[in-house]
Order: structure tokens, then sequence, then C-alpha cells
């Protein structure tokens, strides 16, 4: 059952059994084909030079008597190839003027453009022709005469049939067939033993990897991983980090939701359990308007921590190597002033915008639904801890040159402000001062901060050197 696993389509293993296989097969036959010729080249050199030695033995025959040519083929110079039976031999004697004189005289003629071979010091010449139905492989040997005043060349042509040369080259050929597949077979095997071997160490892993606890998020041990895993141990470290992370931002939404949202639901339910028993229409009306009030709040702080929350989970990370888009800075704070202006003016407080930039619409890059959350929750935190008939200004100015800020927006009120040894702390999720506005969540500015970091604007807590109080700035990149 494991090896068909191995072998599945996907296998890492049968991947690159498959790789090696179609070279190795490739590879067998070329040199199958190679050794073939190899074979049948070096069978075709033996056998050529043992049929020049018969037909020298049978030139050693020729002899002149009373002026004429004599031969006697002798036994021997015909065995050479009979000896095991697969061939046959033929031969042939032809004088100096062409008349036959011993032999095979129906023997095939040499080709008159047959080369003489190099390959031995006679004058002989090597071709392949059919003879009585048989492939036959011809030497045709000239022995020179000069005897008795006979001049001339006597030509001696000794053929043998090709069986006994198919069936040396076939036996190689065999051999070789035989000795390369066990070589392929035996790469195979070790190949697929040593990948066997080599993927443990990755089963291994996946085999830690799942019997990990559920909550166990540490680190894999890497001190006994090879080097080319290290990159996926650390892959898989870097991920159990961040669902770690995760985990714990939801835990921590978790425990911040039921922690914020209980007293709200609480006092909304004891509200109107106090409305039903007492029964009043003054009574209910009253309980009906702070419950209103309440579930505001509560819309708000859920609002919160949910944006919190999407804020820890990376969701408005802004995507590298794509600008953010462009927007009119100005336009989102006249419509948050003019949205607030009724709360403003029921406090008796007076709402004001500057606007000192060159670019009357101040352009920047970002998200703009971000963005109007800082604005908002700026604004909200003036409001709330501005007194009756207090001022609250909103500015907006050009950065100085160099500073690789384009825009800064002011907001400054004539609350109480904030003393600079708190003014870290204001930061921190559910932080509120002592003498905080009632209304207030402490999610505000660390709501604020987040988005600040995210979107790479300068935050800043001042003293308000006009009106007295707090100042925030946020400083805009160029």
């Amino acid at each position: 059952m494991a090896l068909e696993q191995l072998f599945q389509r996907r296998s890492l293993l049968s991947k690159f059994v498959r790789w090696l296989l179609l070279p190795l097969l490739l590879l067998w036959v070329i040199n199958t084909i190679v050794a073939y010729q190899i074979s049948n080249a070096a069978a075709t050199l033996a056998y050529d030079r043992t049929l020049l030695a018969s037909a020298r033995s049978i030139g050693e025959k020729v002899t002149v008597q009373d002026g004429r040519l004599h031969v006697t083929v002798p036994y021997i110079a015909l065995d050479n190839f009979e000896y095991d039976n697969r061939g046959q031999m033929f031969y042939r004697v032809t004088g100096l003027d062409g008349r036959f004189l011993a032999g095979y005289a129906d023997l095939p003629a040499m080709p008159p453009d047959t080369p003489r071979t190099d390959l031995y010091p006679a004058l002989v010449h090597f071709n392949n022709d059919h003879y009585r139905g048989h492939p036959i492989r011809l030497a045709t040997f000239f022995k020179p005469v000069d005897e008795d005043g006979l001049q001339g060349m006597v030509r001696i042509e000794v053929a043998e049939t090709t069986e006994a040369r198919r069936f040396i080259a076939h036996h190689i050929l065999s051999y070789t067939l035989w000795g390369q597949g066990v070589l392929v077979l035996f790469a195979l095997a070790v190949v697929g033993v040593a990948m066997y071997r080599i993927l443990r160490p990755i089963r291994k892993l996946g085999e830690e990897v799942s019997r990990r606890d559920p909550a166990d998020f540490s680190d894999i041990n890497v001190e006994n991983t090879y080097n080319e895993l290290l990159p996926l141990v650390d892959a898989i470290n870097q991920y159990r980090r961040r669902l770690a992370q995760l985990l714990m931002r939801y835990q921590r939404f978790a425990a911040d939701a039921s922690h914020q949202l209980r007293t709200p639901l609480a006092v909304m339910t004891t509200q109107a359990e106090h409305a039903l028993r007492d029964g009043s229409p003054a009574v209910m009306r009253e309980s009906l308007q702070e419950q209103k009030q309440m579930l505001k709040r509560t819309t708000r702080l859920t609002n919160q921590l949910l944006l919190l929350a999407k804020m820890d989970s990376g969701s408005h990370q802004p995507q590298r190597g794509r600008p953010q888009p462009e927007f009119a800075l100005l336009d989102c704070i006249e419509q948050l002033v003019m949205s607030r202006l009724a709360e403003a003016r029921h406090k008796d407080i007076d709402l004001g915008l500057e606007n000192r930039c060159r670019d009357q619409n101040a352009p920047i890059r970002g998200q703009q639904m971000l963005i109007e959350e800082v604005l908002r929750n700026l604004l909200d935190n003036a409001l709330r801890h501005t007194p009756g008939g207090g001022i609250i200004t909103l500015r907006l100015y050009d950065a100085a040159a160099g500073s690789g800020h384009g825009c800064i927006f002011e907001i400054e009120d004539s609350g109480p402000g904030i003393a600079p040894a708190q003014r870290e702390q204001v930061f921190e999720r559910f932080h509120q001062l002592p003498d905080a506005a009632p209304g207030g969540s402490g999610l505000g500015l660390a709501i604020v901060r987040d988005i600040c970091r995210l979107q790479d604007i300068d935050i800043s807590l001042h003293d308000g050197p006009q009106l007295g109080g707090l100042l925030v700035q946020l400083a805009f990149r160029a």
C-alpha cells in the first residue's frame, strides 16, 4: 500500500524515476545501436581476415606446369568457416586470360567499382552479394604469377554465407542488451531506494507537524534538519507564528468584546426591567431615551472593536508595489466638520477650519476610509473633552520644505489637555485618563495610532499654543 502511494501521479519519487527512466531508456537504445554496429564491424573484420587467409592458402597452391596453370585446393582452406556448421564456403579460381580453373563457375563476380581494402597488405577486395538465395561476403584476391614465361594476375575469389557473422553479431548484441538492461534496472532500483531514504526526512517532518497539539505553535527544531529542507521548515515556522498571532488577536478581540459589551448590555437590561416594573409612560420614555443613548455608544464601541480586529488581521494592509489611491483631504475634513456642527452648537463650541495649503484640495495618497476614521476619532475626542463655550480649530497647511512631508493637519481644542507623561499611555487600548469625559471607550486613539502606522502618517501630541488645550498633529508623507 505504501509503495502504491509512493508511485501516485503526484509522487515526487515516481516523477523522478520517470525523468530518470526516459534518458536511461534512450541511452539504452543508442548504446544498443552502437553496440550492434561495433559487433557487426568486429565480426566482419574477423571473418574478412579469415576469408583473406583462405584466399592466400588457395593462392599458394597455384602452380605452373608445362606452361599451364594448375591449382589444387586443400580442404583446410575451406574448413575455416565450417567448424560451426553455420556457414558455407564457395570459391573460384580464374587464370591469367580469364579462363575458369577451379571452384564454382557461377559465383557472382566482383563489381568493377569495388575499392581495394587498406586494412591488409594485399591486393584484395571485399564486397557483399547474393548467391543461391543466400547473402554472401566475397573476397577477391589477386596473386601475381611470373614463371615459365607466364606473367599476370590470378584471380582467387572466396565467398562465405553470412550466417556465422550474423550469429556472432547477434550474440554480442544479446549480451549487450542483457548487460545494459540489468544496469538500467539496477540504477532504477538504487535511485528508487535512495530517493525513498532521501525523502524520509520530509515524511518525518510531516509526521512531527501532524502530531503537534493544536495549541502548540512553537517552532520546529531545525538542528537536525537538512540544509535543503531549511527553507521549508522556516516557512512552516513563520506560518505557525502568523497563525499564533492571528489566533491571539481573535482571542483578544473576544476578550475585549465580552469585557466592553457586558456592562452596557447589563445596563440596558436593568433599565428595561425597571421600566417594565414601574409601568408609567414617563419612566418608560426616560428608560427608552437612556437605552437609545447607551445603544448608540455600544454600536460605536462595537464598530471600533471590529475595526481594531480588521487592523490586527492585516486586511487593510496596503499591497506592496501598488500605489495608494489619491483623494482630496480637504473634502473629507469639510464633510466631517459639517456633520458635527449641530453637536458643536448644542455644546456652544466654536468649531472652525483653517486651510493654508497651496493646493486648496490638499491631495494625499492613502485609504480614504481609514483616514476618515482617524479624523472622526480625533474630532470626537475634541468634542467630548472640550467644555461648553470652548473652541476647536482644525488647521491644514503645507509642511516645511525638506521635511519629507506633504501637508500637516492639526486639531487644537481649549479642553484640559493631556499631561506629557501620559501622552504615550493614551494610545493604549482601553486606557482612559482619570479625569476623562464620560462616554468614551478608550479605543479612539488606539485606532488612530494603528491606522497612522499602517498609512505611514506621523502623529504627535502637543500643548495647544493658541487655545491652551491639546493639539494633535498629523504629518502626511509627500
